[in-house]
């Protein structure tokens, strides 16, 4: 349930007013220089130093010190700025006539600034896709867990950091890049050829991502149902204490408004994992949408493929083929030749009992007793009534198929456990490997060739890097199913998540 916010939530934003003043230019001159000064740590200015800043930036014409102090008193009208006298001793007549005070930045303008600097860099959703962030936020929920209440000083306020830090990026970082998927440059760009060379390295980016989320968001929700309500609360306790002992000179909330906020932070990222009332949670939502985006941009893949095949002469491949069929003698050979060319043409299949009334075979077809079939309408007017038919069983195809699948995948990850321990190796010292071992060589090979880095990282946590070898050396890969002369590729392979790598192996073992 989203917080209500209060009247003072809703209250008229004066600080905002600068920003579309009249005199925007003078009054964003004068923030920003301000703003800069807070990060240099120099905090009260006088107006003769904000003048002659903005003076060295060359962007204000004709500006005098006395705008300059009027367009103070502005901003600390706004709220934006804070003004104190300055005790200091005059040293001219105008010195001593003049108003002399100093102007701080208040922390709701140095909030705005900070976020119209962000806003200077924006060019797109932008966003990422980070597996390791499910580590991070799995491991510190089993360290609550693990602690059950028991905690040093500053340690709670630590983890919840790192917990709700981790969230954020997590939410705000993949909701960004499954959104950079969904505009009108994506959509461009996927209707040209040039998306041919970007669909399989974004396809497998999430590909890997939501694999990774399969394999790791059961932790992340076996922590949550296993953390009580009492755990929960001596946490959460504890990290307000944490809070409490920085010290802070100036006012904020209480501990019991600090501790509703935690607690409606908690509740969110319980509803983002795992739910509400039995609805879908938003992790589920988002691996619905990186499906979708899968197979939208593989769809988009095919569109193209089809059109350039549509726009291509085959002529010469025809005859081509054409001469190849007529220099054929054996008419078995020319059978072969046209099912590898052309494959399995349309079938009719032909129902009925056969009742011949001789068993000759010199007998022709066409004086065969015929066989009557009743057909079906196919009309779209409604049909007389029928009696539904049962929903046939496949459970023990699927379990085959499944069955057949894990077998293939554990094959595939025993030879990658193989290659992690060689650290490095080439094809030519690969000798005689396994079908499913082949095709995964040439897998690795195009996703190196086709990364900018000749590497890329597998969700399992391991790093391949690919190197081609000097002076495109050849080599012949030994397969069950035939050889298959390529270069002599050599594969480095290095383990980048230590955690993933460790599950992979419990599961191998288990």
């Amino acid at each position: 349930m989203s917080k209500i916010p209060n009247l003072q939530a809703l209250r008229n934003v004066s600080e905002l007013k600068y920003v579309n003043a009249d005199n925007v230019t003078r009054y964003r001159a004068i923030m920003r220089f301000l703003y800069q000064q807070y990060q240099r740590l120099n905090y009260w200015l006088k107006p003769e130093q904000v003048y002659h800043g903005l003076m060295t930036w060359d962007l204000l014409k004709n500006y005098t010190l006395e705008q300059c102090q009027i367009d103070l008193e502005q901003l600390v009208e706004w709220r934006n700025l804070t003004s104190r006298h300055d005790g200091g001793r005059a040293v001219t007549v105008e010195e001593y006539l003049r108003k002399k005070s100093q102007y701080l930045i208040t922390p709701y303008s140095i909030e705005i600034e900070r976020l119209l600097e962000n806003l200077e860099t924006v060019r797109g959703y932008g966003g990422s896709l980070e597996p390791t962030l499910f580590d991070t936020i799995a491991e510190t929920l089993f360290t609550i867990r693990e602690k059950s209440g028991v905690y040093a000083s500053g340690e709670a306020l630590d983890i919840w950091n790192t917990l709700y830090e981790s969230f954020q990026k997590l939410h705000e970082a993949s909701v960004d890049y499954i959104a950079s998927l969904q505009t009108g440059m994506a959509e461009e760009l996927m209707a040209t050829d040039a998306f041919l060379l970007y669909k399989d390295s974004i396809t497998q980016y999430l590909q890997d991502f939501i694999q990774a989320l399969q394999r790791r968001s059961y932790k992340i929700e076996g922590s949550l149902n296993r953390i009580t309500i009492r755990v929960r609360d001596i946490f959460l306790n504890a990290v307000v204490s944490d809070e409490w002992r920085i010290p802070k000179l100036e006012e904020t909330v209480s501990k019991e408004q600090y501790y509703d906020e935690l607690l409606d932070k908690w509740d969110g990222l319980c509803r983002w994992f795992i739910g509400e009332n039995g609805s879908g949670s938003e992790l589920m939502l988002l691996e619905r949408a990186s499906k979708d985006a899968i197979v939208k941009m593989v769809r988009s893949a095919l569109r193209i493929q089809e059109r350039k095949r549509s726009s291509i002469s085959r002529r010469k491949e025809l005859d081509y083929l054409g001469q190849w069929f007529y220099r054929i003698q054996e008419l078995e050979t020319a059978h072969k030749l046209a099912a590898y060319a052309f494959g399995l043409f349309l079938a009719r299949h032909l129902q009925g009992e056969d009742t011949r009334e001789s068993d000759s075979q010199e007998m022709s077809m066409w004086t065969e007793v015929p066989i009557s079939r009743t057909l079906r309408s196919r009309s779209r007017k409604r049909n007389e009534r029928q009696d539904t038919e049962a929903i046939l069983d496949h459970t023990p195809k699927k379990e085959q198929l499944r069955e057949a699948f894990m077998q293939q995948h554990k094959q595939e990850l025993q030879f990658l456990i193989k290659m992690v321990a060689a650290e490095e190796i080439s094809v030519s010292e690969l000798g005689l490997v396994a079908t499913v071992t082949r095709l995964q060589i040439l897998d690795w090979i195009g996703r190196c060739n086709a990364s900018a880095t000749s590497s890329f990282q597998t969700p399992e946590g391991i790093e391949i890097h690919v190197r081609q070898p000097l002076n495109q050396q050849r080599t012949t890969l030994l397969s069950e199913d035939g050889k298959l002369e390529l270069l002599n590729y050599k594969f480095i392979f290095a383990v980048i998540n230590e955690t993933a790598w460790n599950e992979l192996l419990e599961w191998l073992d288990s």
